[in-house]
């Protein structure tokens, strides 16, 4: 009886730091993207493949995927299937036609999805929740609201170790920078 009466007390307190400054980060989110493949845009399946977008799952526990759902503003949407990410693990989602592996999935198209001058990518779960989303390329001012409802746990400034896309895009509400040709 003792322990009922201590989880009803601490969830209460956790849900009220929630609203007091505190941020909730999914256990799965966008981790990285890059938007612009290296070099020429080619319409190669190598440069198809240079475009992707990582998903990270902070949790120990591993976090079955299938149904989850990866879009861009066009519409364009990846489903995965059947796959599970590990806990403390990343995944890596390119554009192009490839062999899924436990750390790279394809969604085997043949023409880029992320736009190189804005766009926004947004995580959904298989109930069609919304989980995270990322935009780069947008000028807030112009916008007015901030449209990007996921976790704000990169704060301003975050830079992805590598050096790789760093000006002007967002994380939930942080700027960074733009793909298409």
């Amino acid at each position: 009886m003792a322990a009922a009466v201590v989880g009803a007390v601490a969830l209460p307190a956790s849900a009220d730091d929630h609203h007091h400054g505190r941020q909730y980060r999914p256990a799965v989110y966008i981790s990285d993207v890059q938007y612009d493949s290296p070099g020429r845009d080619d319409r190669s399946n190598r440069s198809l493949n240079a475009e992707w977008v990582e998903l990270t799952n902070d949790s120990r526990r591993a976090v079955n995927l299938d149904g989850w759902t990866l879009s861009d503003e066009d519409g364009h949407t990846y489903t995965f299937d059947h796959y599970r990410l590990n806990g403390r693990a990343t995944v890596r989602v390119h554009t192009g036609i490839g062999r899924d592996t436990r750390t790279d999935v394809y969604q085997d198209r043949r023409a880029y999805v992320w736009d190189n001058g804005s766009d926004t990518a947004t995580l959904r779960n298989d109930r069609d929740r919304f989980v995270d989303e990322v935009s780069w390329g947008y000028d807030r001012d112009r916008h007015g609201d901030d449209r990007h409802r996921g976790d704000g746990h990169r704060g301003d400034g975050w830079r992805h170790g590598g050096g790789h896309r760093g000006d002007g895009w967002r994380h939930s509400g942080d700027h960074r920078d733009g793909h298409r040709d």
